[in-house]
Protein backbone atom coordinates (compact mmCIF):
# COMPACT_ATOMS: atom_id res chain seq x y z
CA UNK A 1 0.00 0.00 0.00
CA UNK A 2 1.45 3.34 -1.01
CA UNK A 3 1.09 6.55 0.94
CA UNK A 4 -1.41 7.82 -1.62
CA UNK A 5 -3.56 4.70 -1.21
CA UNK A 6 -3.45 5.11 2.57
CA UNK A 7 -4.48 8.77 2.37
CA UNK A 8 -7.34 7.95 0.02
CA UNK A 9 -8.60 5.11 2.23
CA UNK A 10 -8.34 7.31 5.33
CA UNK A 11 -10.22 10.14 3.65
CA UNK A 12 -13.08 7.88 2.57
CA UNK A 13 -13.44 6.27 6.00
CA UNK A 14 -13.35 9.67 7.71
CA UNK A 15 -16.10 11.01 5.43
CA UNK A 16 -18.55 8.26 6.37
CA UNK A 17 -19.23 9.50 9.93
CA UNK A 18 -19.72 13.04 8.61
CA UNK A 19 -22.33 11.83 6.12
CA UNK A 20 -24.01 9.75 8.82
CA UNK A 21 -24.12 12.79 11.12
CA UNK A 22 -25.72 14.86 8.36
CA UNK A 23 -28.43 12.23 7.94
CA UNK A 24 -29.02 12.05 11.70
CA UNK A 25 -29.12 15.85 11.99
CA UNK A 26 -31.53 16.14 9.05
CA UNK A 27 -33.80 13.45 10.50
CA UNK A 28 -33.78 15.20 13.88
CA UNK A 29 -34.63 18.53 12.23
CA UNK A 30 -37.53 17.00 10.29
CA UNK A 31 -38.84 15.29 13.45
CA UNK A 32 -38.61 18.55 15.42
CA UNK A 33 -40.42 20.43 12.62
CA UNK A 34 -43.15 17.76 12.56
CA UNK A 35 -43.56 17.90 16.33
CA UNK A 36 -43.68 21.71 16.33
CA UNK A 37 -46.15 21.69 13.44
CA UNK A 38 -48.48 19.54 15.56
CA UNK A 39 -48.21 22.10 18.37
CA UNK A 40 -48.78 24.84 15.80
CA UNK A 41 -52.08 23.26 14.74
CA UNK A 42 -53.17 23.29 18.38
CA UNK A 43 -52.71 27.07 18.33
CA UNK A 44 -55.44 27.19 15.69
CA UNK A 45 -57.86 25.75 18.24
CA UNK A 46 -57.28 28.70 20.60
CA UNK A 47 -59.59 31.69 20.76
CA UNK A 48 -58.41 35.09 19.57
CA UNK A 49 -58.13 36.21 23.19
CA UNK A 50 -55.89 33.26 24.07
CA UNK A 51 -53.72 33.96 21.04
CA UNK A 52 -53.43 37.61 22.07
CA UNK A 53 -52.26 36.47 25.51
CA UNK A 54 -49.24 34.82 23.88
CA UNK A 55 -48.67 37.76 21.54
CA UNK A 56 -50.14 36.33 18.33
CA UNK A 57 -53.11 36.96 16.07
CA UNK A 58 -55.11 34.62 13.89
CA UNK A 59 -53.48 36.28 10.86
CA UNK A 60 -50.05 35.27 12.16
CA UNK A 61 -51.14 31.64 11.98
CA UNK A 62 -52.18 32.06 8.35
CA UNK A 63 -48.76 33.50 7.52
CA UNK A 64 -46.89 30.64 9.18
CA UNK A 65 -49.06 27.84 7.78
CA UNK A 66 -47.90 28.59 4.23
CA UNK A 67 -44.34 27.46 4.96
CA UNK A 68 -43.12 24.20 3.39
CA UNK A 69 -43.78 21.06 5.46
CA UNK A 70 -40.16 20.53 6.52
CA UNK A 71 -40.00 24.11 7.82
CA UNK A 72 -40.82 24.82 11.45
CA UNK A 73 -43.76 27.26 11.65
CA UNK A 74 -43.04 28.03 15.30
CA UNK A 75 -39.78 29.71 14.31
CA UNK A 76 -41.72 32.07 12.03
CA UNK A 77 -44.30 32.76 14.75
CA UNK A 78 -41.53 33.51 17.23
CA UNK A 79 -40.01 36.09 14.88
CA UNK A 80 -43.42 37.69 14.24
CA UNK A 81 -44.13 37.94 17.96
CA UNK A 82 -40.67 39.30 18.73
CA UNK A 83 -40.92 41.91 15.98
CA UNK A 84 -44.34 43.02 17.20
CA UNK A 85 -43.04 43.26 20.78
CA UNK A 86 -40.07 45.39 19.70
CA UNK A 87 -42.37 47.70 17.72
CA UNK A 88 -44.70 48.16 20.70
CA UNK A 89 -41.75 48.95 22.97
CA UNK A 90 -40.39 51.49 20.48
CA UNK A 91 -43.79 53.17 20.24
CA UNK A 92 -44.09 53.27 24.03
CA UNK A 93 -40.69 54.97 24.30
CA UNK A 94 -41.76 57.66 21.83
CA UNK A 95 -44.89 58.45 23.84
CA UNK A 96 -43.07 58.68 27.16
Amino acid sequence: MTALDHCTATTHSAARPVNAMRIVTYAADVFRAWKNRRAFYRLGEMTDTELADVGLTRGDLYVAVDLPFASDPTVRLRSIRQSRSENVEALARRVA
